[in-house]
Order: structure tokens, then sequence, then C-alpha cells
């Protein structure tokens, strides 16, 4: 893995977007894997802003999201879908038939993630995949304990992960138990990965990503493995 230590989040969302846009550049055709969150706002904006002045298009790119909530329909506020027409897919040049996010309302689920794992496959692979990390190291939604061979699949979210995310909701009730999540697996067939880290709630997964042993307990630590990872982290997340 490859750090770079950003003064804060605004540094840390421009050196991304700078890192992004260079790679759409190079292949207009970019498979670009996406993530959702408070973590990669900074860098869709950043993005939204380039792509108004020109600087970069997306009318060739295709997107794959890393994950959904089951149950929840795609014009519900809190899905994953919502938030990134409203942070990212409705203010850029991209075609939406481009973009793909799990369908969390799929009638056979299981049928879900065979067909999102097989669109990813179909399109050639994700050429650049963005992460955030979970406090318990969570990437995408494989939560401590999955397989590092795991693709596609519904997940029972850890209650930890829940409780992060139930500052969205109204109470932690409305919060999903499950979601599809592209696995693990898949994610490190990513040609290239970049990691974003921020904040001073991320120090001990940062720590444990950068020192810890590579284990199946701490899901971010496969990024060890791969051969093209960035971490890009923030001054409030270095211990």
């Amino acid at each position: 893995m490859k750090i770079i230590e950003a003064k804060n989040y605004e540094e840390m969302s421009r050196i991304a977007s700078e890192k992004v846009q260079a790679c759409i550049i190079e292949n207009i055709q970019l498979n670009l894997g996406l993530a959702t969150g408070s973590t990669p706002i900074g860098l869709y904006k950043h993005l939204i802003s380039s792509n108004k002045k020109g600087d970069v298009s997306f009318r060739n790119v295709t997107t794959f999201n890393l994950d959904e909530y089951v149950k929840l329909s795609q014009t519900d506020p809190n899905s994953y879908r919502y938030f990134m027409n409203e942070e990212l897919f409705n203010h850029v040049d991209i075609d939406k038939n481009n973009t793909h996010v799990p369908n969390g309302e799929a009638t056979d689920l299981d049928q879900e993630c065979l067909d999102y794992e097989n669109k990813i496959r179909e399109a050639g692979g994700i050429d650049l995949q963005i992460l955030g990390i979970g406090a318990n190291g969570h990437i995408g939604f494989n939560e401590p304990g999955t397989s590092f061979q795991s693709r596609t699949q519904i997940v029972k979210l850890d209650e930890q992960t829940r409780e992060a995310n139930s500052r969205f909701f109204d109470s932690m009730d409305d919060v999903p138990t499950h979601a599809i999540t592209t696995g693990i697996g898949t994610i490190m067939d990513s040609k290239e990965i970049i990691l974003l880290i921020s904040g001073s709630a991320k120090k001990e997964a940062y720590e444990r990503l950068i020192n810890g042993e590579v284990s199946e307990e701490f899901p971010a630590s496969v990024l060890q493995n791969h051969s093209n990872c960035i971490v890009i982290v923030d001054k409030e997340s270095i211990s």
C-alpha cells in the first residue's frame, strides 16, 4: 500500500479527485467503483466542479456502487441510489444507464447478487475502486469474519455499523439490518484502489490497517495484499 498523508479532509478530497480525473482522462471508458457515506462526499464535490469546468467528462464512464440496503426503495432518501444521484450523478454528464447500484428491492435477492457480479465481470472488471473504511474495518458492507474470497452477497449488518449509520435515520429501528454488498474478492479484483480515511473516529482503524496482521476479523487488512492500493488519510486519522 502507498500512503498519502493529507493535512485535512479538504486536501484528502482534492488529492483523490485529481487521481480519479487522471484515470478518466487516461481511459475515458473507465469502470469506476464508487462508495457512499460521508467520507467520499468531498471527492464527489470536486469531481462535479471539475466536470462543470470542462476538465473531465463522465460521458463514457461506467460506475458500480459497492452496496445497497435491503428493502429500501431507490427513491428513499437513505438509499444509496438516492445518495449517488444527489451527491454525484445528477450533477455531471454521466449516462445514468451506465450507473449501477444493487437493487435492494429485488424479488430474488440471491439472483440479484449473481446478476450484479456478472455485470461487473461482463464490463471487464473495476478499473478504479473508491473505498472508505468502517471503525471495525469493514469495506463495503463486508463485516468482520467475511471471507476474503467472498463475492456479491446479502449480509447481516454488524450492530456497530448500524449504530454508525443511525444518524441518517429517524431511529435505530429504521436502520436496515441487511444489505447487498460486493464481496472482498470482487473488490480485490479491482485494478487500482483508493482508500479514503478521515476523522478521529478512524484512528484505531487506520493504525490496525497499517500495523496489524492480515485477518478476516479486520476486512480492510486484505488491502495490504493488493498490488496497487493508495491510502489517502487526513491528519485527524493519524495516531
